[in-house]
């Protein structure tokens, strides 16, 4: 690539970014610190103001250049993505950088990703499961799958399913502590809860058509709804998690459904996230439309 071009511009800048240090980026380009330096000069000058602020040992980017950044990464990937189009004839390939959470990633996207790779081979999909949230403009991810109402954003979002909510603890925990037969029961009992924030953190039930939430309190807390199963599984208390999650657990009895007469019959949509409009990548595309039509929801 020209690096004296505004898109070989970039591409230093990107890669200074991801090695961290001036020195880094010029052995990753086969260019000299020297000449690197003066094409992040020469992109200060024409922007008008500083991207990167250097010290001995590390660089950190401004406001400004983190903005650059994401920019730069998207009409790179953009452009490889025209090129490589061109040149496999419209045919999806590339790397495709998916982020799920850890429960659901085991058990619902993994058999998906399978199948997405026998069918399209020349995609090279890079699976992280992880239950923190990445950030798909600043380049973390090309597609995230998300559950919930998801909050205002410049991304585009396609619901691929949806799962119910269930009320559980192991055959242990009850035979010690007792089984709940009332939502208000839970009051005596150690519940398992998430420690991010939530739009509605106590449970809902519905009781004669009568929605209501309890707040109910416990000795653990978690931003993982597998380790909250898990954690049920173990005997340490009542968890409420997505019925996919402890749907082989509840057939094998290693789990107890509680008060599902009480359950108001919440749904949860599960969506896939990403950058939209005419520029996505083609093996984006696929991705999502292939789990828009494979992905399975839970049986509650």
């Amino acid at each position: 690539m020209d690096m004296s071009g505004r898109s070989g511009e970039m591409a230093v800048f990107a890669t200074v970014a991801q090695e961290g240090s001036l020195s880094a980026a010029a052995r990753a380009l086969g260019l000299t610190p020297s000449s690197v330096s003066r094409i992040i000069a020469r992109i200060e000058r024409r922007i008008g103001t500083r991207l990167l602020i250097r010290t001995t040992r590390t660089i950190t980017l401004t406001a400004e250049g983190e903005a650059y950044l994401r920019a730069a990464r998207r009409i790179l990937a953009d452009m490889a993505e025209v090129e490589d189009a061109i040149t496999n004839q419209g045919v999806p390939r590339g790397r495709l950088r998916v982020s799920a959470a850890l429960a659901h990633g085991r058990l619902s996207v993994l058999p998906l990703i399978a199948a997405f790779g026998a069918r399209y081979p020349g995609i090279l999909v890079d699976l992280v499961l992880s239950d923190e949230v990445v950030d798909i403009l600043g380049g973390e991810a090309d597609v995230a799958i998300r559950f919930g109402q998801l909050a205002d954003s410049p991304l585009t979002a396609r619901q691929i399913g949806e799962t119910g909510q269930v009320i559980v603890a192991s055959p242990g925990y009850l035979a010690r502590h007792g089984t709940p037969q009332l939502p208000e029961d839970l009051l005596q009992h150690n519940c398992l809860r998430f420690n991010f924030r939530r739009s509605f953190p106590d449970w809902p039930f519905r009781r004669e058509g009568r929605d209501f939430f309890l707040k109910v309190a416990g000795t653990i807390e978690s931003n993982s709804g597998d380790a909250l199963s898990q954690l049920a599984r173990l005997g340490a208390g009542i968890a409420r998690v997505g019925t996919f999650s402890v749907e082989q657990d509840l057939k094998d009895g290693n789990l107890v459904p509680l008060l599902q007469a009480y359950n108001p019959g919440d749904r949860e949509p599960i969506n896939a996230v990403f950058v939209g409009g005419a520029a996505t990548p083609a093996r984006v595309r696929a991705f999502v439309d292939f789990l828009v039509q494979h992905h399975r929801d839970d049986v509650s």
